[in-house]
């Protein structure tokens, strides 16, 4: 059995939730208050965030819990920009933590997609004879290419991107179909 503590994408945040505490805590007083207390809370909300959605028992929420977990990547991602505007950081620093937030982002994803799996009964270890439910396939991606080089761009090509997804990108309906029963049995009455 797995323990939350062993997904490496948990791993990997709590890294990135580390070495933001130890950079941030050499800060002077000032930056660490304006900026810092935010990087560390956003950096750290990515961990707790994939932690809770692994402890919760219905696949939406756990689903839900790494929506939060994207979220607080960009979130990091946003803090670590305006660091190095701000000349706080250098680039290479910049760079290295935009990569480990990218490699983040793909296992947040990937974690999604196995909970889909799951949840949609295409993972061949439920062998169990059940009711028929009628689910819409989806071949949505929580973070499209343009999201990821998104992370590891500067902030003028990044301005850009986001211009294009925001003009490309059409959020998709949550309740595509209205009635909760697709098919519904006549002789129910």
């Amino acid at each position: 059995m797995v323990v939350f503590e062993e997904l490496y994408v948990l791993q990997l945040a709590e890294d990135i939730a580390d070495d933001v505490w130890k950079m941030v805590f050499q800060w002077n007083a000032f930056i660490r208050d304006v900026i810092g207390k935010q990087l560390i809370r956003s950096a750290d909300s990515i961990g707790a965030n994939i932690a809770e959605a692994f402890g919760r028992y219905h696949y939406g929420d756990k689903i839900n819990f790494l929506y939060y977990a994207r979220g607080s990547v960009f979130e990091t991602k946003y803090w670590l920009n305006r660091a190095l505007k701000r000349d706080i950081i250098e680039s290479e620093i910049h760079r290295a933590y935009a990569e480990r937030l990218n490699e983040v982002a793909k296992g947040v994803n990937g974690y999604v997609g196995k909970i889909k799996a799951y949840r949609y009964g295409k993972v061949q270890a439920f062998k169990e004879p059940g009711p028929t439910y009628h689910v819409r396939e989806t071949e949505q991606v929580i973070f499209s290419e343009a999201h990821l080089a998104w992370l590891l761009t500067d902030e003028d090509t990044r301005r850009t991107t986001l211009q294009h997804i925001r003009q490309t990108t059409t959020l998709p309906n949550p309740n595509p179909n209205p009635n909760p029963d697709p098919d519904p049995d006549p002789n129910l009455g």
